[in-house]
């Protein structure tokens, strides 16, 4: 009985693996339909999102999009509510703790963040592996200085509609999906994210 919860997951998993860590370019902007393996610009619903759907408000009172609208817990175990960044651009930052890839993203995603503090939000959300894992991915990237989630379950993923890691989703100050896709090495990030801060 266990086998078979087991093997659409591990099945899963290939998938990702196969697909993923940075195959190809892999950009595509919202605009482009049809071209990019996510759908972030309409996040589906999932058990991450918030039970008051739209309430809150989010940094300097900023009305709370959609897209803003879940719970999540940290790598280190810290609880985690979305709305807190809205009114600013954020960059969600979709890793895996085995991706090679995702490592040499981990610099320029670091970099950015300090650049941007204050003026843009970037929030690594780590999935297909173990918490222990992700966590030892931070520390070993020097990435602690902006917030990982812990997303096991791949609620988060899910949300965002998220296939492979290695993948940006970028959202302007009002929530608006403005970019998806890879960015090998991190590179255009910063480009993207100064558009978005003026």
């Amino acid at each position: 009985m266990r086998a078979r919860t087991l093997l659409p997951a591990a099945l899963a998993a290939a998938l990702l693996t196969l697909t993923a860590c940075g195959s190809g370019d892999g950009s595509a902007s919202a605009g482009d339909a049809g071209t990019s393996p996510s759908k972030a610009s309409s996040p589906a619903q999932s058990p991450a999102d918030s039970h008051d759907s739209g309430s809150g408000s989010g940094s300097q009172g900023a009305k709370v999009p959609e897209a803003l609208n879940f719970s999540a817990t940290t790598v280190d175990g810290k609880p985690f509510e979305a709305k807190t960044l809205a009114g600013k651009p954020t960059v969600l930052w979709f890793w895996a703790p085995w991706c090679p890839t995702c490592k040499g993203q981990a610099a320029a995603t670091a970099k950015v963040a300090a650049d941007y503090q204050g003026k843009a939000n970037v929030v690594g959300v780590a999935g297909l592996d173990k918490n222990a894992a992700m966590r030892a991915f931070v520390s070993d990237t020097g990435t602690g200085s902006f917030p990982h989630l812990s997303d096991e379950n791949g609620e988060v993923w899910k949300r965002f509609e998220i296939t492979q890691q290695s993948f940006y989703v970028i959202l302007d100050q009002t929530g608006k999906t403005v970019f998806e896709g890879v960015l090998p090495g991190g590179k255009g990030l910063a480009d993207k994210v100064a558009a978005l801060t003026g």
